[in-house]
């Protein structure tokens, strides 16, 4: 029996942990992952120092462990292969027609030719499959799937790719009719070239923070993945604005700063009430709709690293003092990386707001399982006619993408129509 122990961490004292990878009794190759712990900085897998059976798990999620602490009893392997099938990958047809050449043959008619089948692995990129955010039993799965695991998008803690989601990209492969669950595109597109750009001229790479690297993937799988549609409107804010810069004349003494996202996030939770299905989300298997009675709105920050989008939760109880003082905290905390996994799950729908920056429209890419998110581009003033002359009104351009499995197009016209008719009168947020 081994002790397998926490190695060098770095310089903290403890860390938390927030997943445990592995159960007793299964089968781990050395430097697979069994725990993940979490910083105030980042989060870290520990992996084992041996191969072999998990005979006893020492901690929980939520404990606290320092370098040297047991993560769990492992029976080491001796003289074992690895765990990983990489080294496995002999067809199974090979297998077989070993094991009948063995047997004594009853008489000297000539045997059938034996079809050989190819390995379910063998397409699999050994490299980027074991690179893959994934536990020791889901890798298993896969491996009898034959699913490369770097084209499935994770959808657990920290983007942990779980079962569900290799049984999703399988019925996603199948229901599309893009042939090998391992082909590398379930829509039936050539990848993209390797080019040598350096021979055009010089060049720089420059690797992509880790959080580039999670976003693009769930923004590939969304968008490939949902069937969007987006509506385009203009809210006329005039009046809106003239309340907001008042309220922060009022309120300078006491530290709170009103931007118009606060009142476009009770706008949204008020939409969300009156349009319940755009507060749902759809089944993987697409046979319900998930109704949720709680309103927390994503909000997508900007940071130095990538996108994230923070939730703040029951957005329909708080007060626009309360919501203007929480966005504060969570750009800060995203700016300083210390968000906590737990602050960007649970959305009912998300907002992402290029106000600051410019720009007429856009299209924003539904955060499954989400349904539905709010894109705000910048307000400018512009001559609206009210029916004897025009005048100038500060239009604030609105763009609602939606899931059209789970919306027509009807009701994105209305629930997009309904927060433009709120945020035109700012009396209206308090009925």
């Amino acid at each position: 029996m081994v002790e397998v122990k926490v190695p060098d961490i770095g310089d903290f004292d403890s860390v938390e942990i927030i997943e445990v990878l592995v159960s007793v009794g299964d089968q781990i190759a050395e430097e697979d992952s069994l725990i993940t712990v979490e910083s105030d900085k980042a989060s870290m897998e520990i992996p084992s120092s041996h191969a072999g059976t998990v005979k006893e798990v020492k901690v929980n999620v939520g404990d606290s462990i320092a370098e040297g602490g047991v993560v769990a009893i492992v029976e080491a392997s001796i003289g074992a292969a690895p765990v990983e099938v990489e080294q496995q990958d002999e067809p199974i047809a090979k297998i077989e027609a070993s094991k009948v050449e063995e047997k004594p043959k009853p008489a000297p008619a000539p045997a059938p030719a034996v079809q050989e089948r190819p390995s379910p692995t063998a397409n699999i990129d050994p490299v980027s499959f074991k690179n893959a955010h994934a536990s020791p039993a889901v890798r298993k799965f896969a491996r009898e799937l034959g699913v490369d695991l770097s084209k499935v998008g994770g959808s657990g803690r920290n983007a942990r790719i779980v079962k569900d989601d290799v049984q999703a990209f399988v019925k996603q492969v199948m229901s599309t009719g893009g042939g090998s669950v391992n082909s590398g595109s379930t829509l039936g597109v050539e990848p993209m070239p390797d080019i040598d750009f350096s021979q055009f001229g010089e060049i720089e790479v420059q690797a992509l923070s880790k959080i580039n690297k999670l976003t693009g993937k769930f923004l590939h799988r969304n968008w490939v993945s949902i069937p969007h549609v987006t509506q385009f409107d203009e809210a006329d804010i005039t009046s809106l604005e003239a309340f907001r810069k008042q309220s922060n004349a009022e309120y300078a003494d006491h530290g709170v700063k009103f931007t118009m996202l606060s009142f476009i996030m009770k706008a949204v939770a008020a939409g969300l009430k009156k349009y319940p299905r755009f507060n749902s989300s759809l089944e993987s298997s697409g046979e319900n709709l998930i109704l949720k009675n709680y309103f927390n709105i994503g909000v997508a920050v900007d940071t130095p690293d990538g996108l994230v989008v923070p939730v703040v939760r029951d957005v329909d109880k708080k007060s626009l003092v309360d919501i203007s003082m929480e966005l504060r905290e969570i750009s800060v905390k995203a700016r300083e990386k210390k968000l906590k996994p737990s602050d960007m799950q649970g959305g009912s729908m998300s907002i992402s707001s290029l106000g600051g920056i410019g720009g007429t429209k856009f299209t924003p890419i539904v955060n499954a399982p989400e349904v539905a998110i709010l894109g705000v581009s910048k307000a400018e003033m512009k001559p609206v006619w009210n029916g004897s002359e025009f005048e100038p009104k500060l239009m604030c351009p609105l763009s609602l993408s939606y899931d059209h499995r789970v919306i027509d197009g009807a009701d994105g016209a209305r629930f997009i129509t309904y927060v433009s008719h709120l945020l035109a009168d700012a009396r209206r947020l308090l009925l």
